[in-house]
């Protein structure tokens, strides 16, 4: 199984969390860190099997990390989905992740992914890639994604984000 957990803030993402949860196939669980939502979030994400805890809106983001069951963690947001060819490559890094580990020579480097935004009826491309993949122990965040990492390794494939819903 991939040695991945995908962490999620919600917020009354009903209508687009299934779209996200859809394709997270890499991801051995996922985990959603909901903020009171009031809408069907919830019963969404239960129907992908993910695990669920309530927010505390005071807490820094990493108090949530010790909750993964795996030691690496993938961000995403709930208007965002991972496209076929990032899936392919995370099913790869999980695989070599897997060796390495096996190996003794796992390192802690942090990930980073392609975003393409959707901007009406036109598809932007972010300038630098996002780090989105990092050790549970990550303590360099930015809201809830982790911060940018000039010295992160890009994966091939690609994060889109929608707009709405």
């Amino acid at each position: 199984m991939p040695p991945i957990t995908a962490v999620l803030h919600t917020k009354n993402d009903a209508s687009r969390l299934g779209r996200a949860l859809e394709t997270l196939l890499p991801c051995a669980e996922i985990l959603i860190v909901d903020h009171w939502s009031t809408d069907a979030t919830m019963r969404i994400a239960r129907s992908y099997g993910a695990s669920i805890v309530a927010a505390d809106d005071a807490a820094p983001v990493t108090d949530y990390l010790h909750l993964a069951g795996c030691d690496w963690i993938f961000c995403i947001e709930p208007r965002e989905s991972i496209t076929e060819s990032l899936q392919t490559s995370l099913f790869e890094w999980a695989a070599l992740r897997s060796y390495e580990d096996m190996n003794g020579e796992a390192g802690s480097r942090a990930f980073s992914v392609r975003v393409r935004e959707q901007v009406g009826k036109e598809w932007l491309e972010a300038t630098l890639p996002e780090t989105r993949l990092v050790p549970r122990n990550w303590a360099r965040w930015h809201g809830r994604v982790p911060a940018s990492e000039a010295s992160a390794i890009a994966l091939e494939g690609e994060l889109l984000r929608f707009v709405f819903p």
